[in-house]
């Protein structure tokens, strides 16, 4: 069975597939309040292709990442693979209960998902409404728990996005791979143009997001230049150094119009993951991925640009993105 459950899910395109019994779990984990009498976890890993980077990486094509690398994966390739799997299982006799991560539900009150927009997240929904999946993609294995809280595969590295699937049925459990991969060589903390990632490696969400939607005009080719000028601080805010709390950063998103959004609620990356990328690019150079490309993810230097335009120039109008409708 554990086989079949193998080849289902990469025949779907997973990637990655574990198997793990449930007893590895702290019995306070959410899973067995989803699934008390859960007894198989299984794992499923979805590279992020690295080509779906290039755009951002090269500060060419934006909407490749977000469109096939967020919102595909987790609106389509995933559940399909999920369902077909889970449909499996249950053919056997068993119950299979896919668990993916619902975007929009979040149990901390003042928490923010910097993949989609603040406005559309629940906050304060009970913890079992659902998993802790850094915590359960690391005990399935699927990868360790780097700085910032990101999961690194000794495959494709942080590229990687992941769901689950509960089970009552006792299956063999798949060998567990030894991951040795973060040194903590804090090049992820380097590279986030909003300084979101603390010293500690403590991820801020909200500044996060800021950023994530692009709020540093020495990364986002799309920022005009009359940007932020409601802000007493727009400089700071524009140069990644602004210091603010999570109503500052909802003000700094309401004014960040510079990108059309993607469907099911995902916001644009214009930062492209930049500290995933820059730990890739740490994790390639020391050749600790055992998946291998002919060129290297970069090649030169890291581009940006000069914001003295946000200094020196005005527009008449406040700039906004207005979408066209089908009538237009």
């Amino acid at each position: 069975m554990r086989q079949a459950i193998i080849e289902c899910a990469k025949k779907y395109d997973a990637d990655v597939v574990t198997v793990t019994s449930a007893k590895h779990f702290p019995k306070e984990s959410e899973l067995f309040k989803i699934f008390p009498d859960v007894k198989t976890v299984i794992g499923l890993g979805f590279r992020v292709l690295r080509g779906s980077y290039r755009g951002v990486e090269e500060g060419t094509v934006y909407y490749q990442y977000t469109t096939m690398g967020v919102e595909n994966l987790e609106e389509t390739v995933m559940p399909f693979a999920m369902l077909q799997t889970s449909a499996l299982i249950e053919r056997e006799g068993f119950l299979a209960l896919p668990q993916r991560r619902h975007q929009t539900i979040m149990k901390e009150e003042n928490g923010t998902n910097p993949e989609v927009d603040y406005t559309d997240i629940f906050r304060g929904i009970n913890a079992e409404a659902q998993l802790d999946f850094e915590e359960t993609a690391e005990l399935c294995g699927i990868g360790e728990r780097g700085v910032g809280g990101r999961i690194i595969n000794k495959e494709y590295g942080p590229f990687i996005r992941y769901c689950f699937i509960l089970t009552d049925a006792e299956i063999e459990e798949t060998p567990k791979a030894t991951y040795n991969l973060c040194d903590s060589c804090g090049e992820c903390i380097k590279a986030c143009p909003g300084h979101a990632i603390g010293e500690d490696g403590v991820l801020d969400a909200w500044r996060c997001a800021v950023y994530y939607n692009g709020a540093n005009g020495k990364k986002n080719p799309f920022m005009p230049p009359d940007a932020f000028t409601k802000f007493d601080n727009r400089m700071d805010i524009i140069n990644g150094e602004a210091e603010f709390d999570s109503e500052g950063a909802k003000e700094i998103l309401d004014n960040i119009y510079f990108y059309p959004p993607a469907k099911h609620f995902y916001r644009s990356s214009i930062c492209g993951r930049a500290c995933d990328r820059a730990c890739y690019i740490h994790l390639e150079q020391k050749g600790l991925l055992s998946k291998t490309f002919k060129r290297k993810f970069r090649e030169g230097e890291d581009w940006q640009l000069d914001t003295k335009q946000f200094e020196t120039q005005k527009r008449e109008k406040p700039w906004n993105f207005t979408q066209k409708t089908n009538k237009e």
